[in-house]
């Protein structure tokens, strides 16, 4: 083989899947927003015994955390 065709190796570079797809980062978002909403409202009604805080709360509060560990578990089938 002469010197000038020599097959120049190509290093393929092995890319890793990404952690999280789309869906995951947009479950994490609504979970930080509804958390968040959750919060300020709690903040303007400035009662600890006020209706969003004894009903609303316990459930959104607890419900917004689970969607968030379930997005970060949460894997496609391939």
């Amino acid at each position: 083989m002469k010197s000038s065709q020599k097959k120049h190796k190509t290093a393929k570079k092995k890319t890793t899947p990404m952690p999280f797809e789309k869906f995951n980062y947009l479950l994490v978002g609504i979970g930080a927003a509804v958390i968040a909403f959750s919060y300020g409202v709690m903040y303007l009604e400035n009662s600890a015994n006020g209706f969003f805080a004894l009903n609303i709360a316990p459930i959104t509060l607890p419900g917004s955390y689970a969607l968030i560990l379930f997005a970060l578990l949460y894997r496609r089938k391939a």
